[in-house]
């Protein structure tokens, strides 16, 4: 069995309003490519990584104009792909949606939110993802209440095989000072997004924790826009929403070997499984911020990762056309884990 994430960037601005492909010439969501180039280089992709199921992040929009099942589905069917059925969980504003493209035959995946309704008020511990969770986000005694702009994806999943487990697929908020106009901005701005975003962290750890206590196998994939050493914010927080979610040092961790690696070291090599133009220093920035997570049961069944990574895959950099799809479809990579059905 193969399972992958993979954040598509602006997939939505590929699709029309009957969410076909555009397939022309017009611009993408990505800088200086076509929607055909990029439809094309994602097609590859896809077919290059032959998964079972794919956990996309910022998948097409789903709203009054758009249907994000539909429109991946009009994507499967137009590659020939075997993921030719999709499920997806609570919608969200922001045009980019998570949702499981998946292989019918090999797996059947069912929307299964946990957690209490909280109602507007909002709750404490792990409610429901589409609810609000009440939490003191800066220790001055006073409940804040959070929201996940992009509520993660629950789902129940049963293989051809008669493996049951539970899979979360997140997305969590970018920490960007959106709207900063001084340095002060910056600084205030970043430490109270940093603080929303480690409360999502909380959030998604408590429903990770309900599932071990249950004893259900579990998976944790996607993006979670953080990583062990990835800005100034760690130093004042501690910690990470990454080791959050992962429950590093705690009783009942989740592995993810790319990880564990990034977290065992501050200086050196990591695993990457992101590139960015950053304009000011015309430069690329690489970063980890992709991950699959899993409880032991799938170490038992000699799980396997992969990151997808053009340049630092020895496979894909040896495939002309899958390494030029890579870089032209996202500005990440796909990851995948590999078990025994």
């Amino acid at each position: 069995m193969r399972i992958a994430t993979y954040n598509v960037e602006w997939f939505t601005g590929l699709f029309d309003d009957e969410d076909r492909l555009f397939n022309d010439g017009g611009w993408s969501g990505r800088h200086d490519v076509t929607r055909a180039q990029q439809t094309n280089a994602l097609g590859k992709v896809f077919a290059a990584m032959d998964a079972d199921a794919v956990m996309i992040i910022e998948a097409p929009d789903q709203s009054r104009k758009h249907g994000t099942v539909a429109a991946l589905q009009a994507f499967a069917a137009h590659f020939g792909l075997r993921t030719s059925a999709a499920v997806m969980g609570f919608a969200n504003d922001t045009q980019q949606e998570i949702a499981l493209l998946y292989d019918p035959d090999k797996l059947t995946p069912v929307h299964a939110a946990g957690g209490a309704l909280s109602g507007p008020e909002g709750a404490t511990g792990a409610p429901r993802f589409d609810g609000v969770l009440r939490i003191d986000l800066d220790v001055d005694a006073q409940e804040d209440r959070v929201v996940f702009s992009k509520p993660p994806l629950e789902l129940r999943v049963r293989t051809q095989g008669g493996f049951l487990f539970q899979m979360i697929g997140a997305h969590l908020k970018s920490k960007a000072p959106h709207g900063a106009k001084t340095e002060q901005d910056v600084l205030r701005l970043g430490i109270a997004n940093r603080r929303k975003q480690l409360a999502q962290a909380i959030w998604l750890r408590g429903r990770i924790d309900e599932h071990l206590a249950e004893g259900t196998p579990l998976m944790v994939l996607g993006d979670l826009n953080d990583g062990p050493g990835l800005d100034s914010f760690e130093d004042l927080f501690g910690r990470s929403s990454v080791e959050i979610v992962m429950g590093h040092r705690g009783p009942r961790p989740l592995v993810d070997p790319h990880a564990a690696r990034a977290l065992a070291q501050r200086i050196g090599t990591m695993p990457t499984t992101s590139r960015f133009w950053i304009a000011p220093e015309k430069r690329y920035l690489q970063a980890l911020l992709d991950y699959i997570m899993v409880s032991p049961e799938f170490i038992d069944r000699d799980a396997r990762w992969r990151i997808w990574h053009p340049l630092d895959d020895p496979d894909c950099w040896a495939d002309p056309v899958l390494r030029d799809a890579l870089v032209i479809a996202s500005d990440h990579f796909p990851v995948t884990i590999e078990f025994r059905d």
